[in-house]
């Protein structure tokens, strides 16, 4: 017999965003939809929280009203903005491995756009002129791809598969079953250097904050590209802009920037050396039915007093490779 439960799906409605199909979930499970700050009533008897809204950001308020809640699922895989000293009495999951191939995907068009120059050949048809050029070839370059979670090992895998080489970059060093050597983070200057493309695909954690800066652009260097899925602060956005201003790099695509939405006075919108993306990489047609897929797996799983997928360590910000 699976155990009672009450679940509160936190969601602020918006009409960009698809609603969660909350009919997918078992009719006998008591569901509650509520604001970013529910009511004591609301709150009674709710032992799990479904976090839908990924812009909420106060679950510390929630945790110390309620000493029932014992399970907080995030329709997300960057967990930074629910982070807070109250998840220690809690468990903590999130949605990885939803948006591996749609990210992934993501990667590869911008990448390809990048290389066969698809910006200036677009811009050209618009004025019907035919001007014959070359272009360059994705095969044979070297890329580094940032982060060893389960997008990065899919975006990597993909790159690999157009001939790329690829190096993966991870907190740590180790080795790979599939990518052999893992290079640690505090290399990344050096690993800069040796590379045309690098691709940013890490949570937002204090060692990953700001790692990114002028001296690995400049390392990159000029015909390099950077590309961007997983959190803006990764990357130092000021000293990106003047990478691109000056031409110490080639061009950046960007799916994640520090302040979203993007400011309209901010200078990467007009650059024509960047693709500005509104953190719409992991998201396609049916995304929803496949992420609240995770969360009634979990639900079941707990319901049986079985181990959850996905569970997130707190001290680092990410479930765990």
């Amino acid at each position: 017999m699976g155990r009672d439960v009450k679940v509160l799906v936190l969601l602020e409605p918006d009409p960009e965003l698809p609603p969660p199909p909350l009919d997918l979930l078992p009719a006998d499970v008591d569901v509650v939809q509520v604001g970013p700050t529910p009511s004591d009533e609301e709150l009674a008897g709710a032992t799990v929280l479904y976090v839908w809204d990924h812009r909420f950001a106060d679950l510390g308020p929630i945790l110390r009203r309620t000493t029932q809640l014992q399970w907080v699922h995030a329709a997300s895989i960057g967990v930074n903005r629910l982070m807070c000293p109250e998840l220690s009495a809690v468990t903590l999951t999130n949605s990885r491995g939803v948006f591996d191939t749609s990210i992934s995907e993501w990667v590869l068009a911008a990448v390809l756009a990048h290389v066969k120059d698809l910006r200036e050949t677009w811009r050209l048809q618009t004025e019907t002129t035919w001007t014959y050029r070359t272009t360059g070839r994705l095969a044979g370059t070297r890329a580094a791809v940032v982060g060893t979670g389960s997008i990065g090992r899919a975006i990597a895998d993909r790159l690999s598969r157009l001939d790329v080489r690829v190096t993966l970059v991870g907190r740590r060093p180790g080795e790979d079953p599939t990518f052999g050597t893992v290079h640690g983070s505090d290399d990344l200057v050096s690993i800069a250097a040796a590379v045309d493309l690098l691709v940013l695909a890490v949570p937002l954690t204090p060692g990953t904050t700001a790692l990114v800066d002028a001296e690995v652009l400049g390392a990159l260097g000029p015909r390099g590209l950077v590309v961007n899925v997983g959190r803006g602060p990764t990357i130092v956005e000021s000293d990106l802009v003047d990478a691109l201003r000056n031409g110490t790099i080639a061009a950046a695509a960007l799916d994640v920037f520090d302040v979203e939405p993007l400011p309209a006075d901010s200078p990467l919108w007009a650059m024509p050396n960047v693709l500005v993306s509104p953190h719409m990489s992991g998201d396609y047609r049916g995304f929803e039915v496949d992420m609240m897929d995770v969360f009634t797996d979990n639900l079941e799983r707990w319901r049986r007093g079985n181990s959850l997928r996905n569970v997130v360590d707190p001290a680092a910000g990410y479930v765990p490779q």
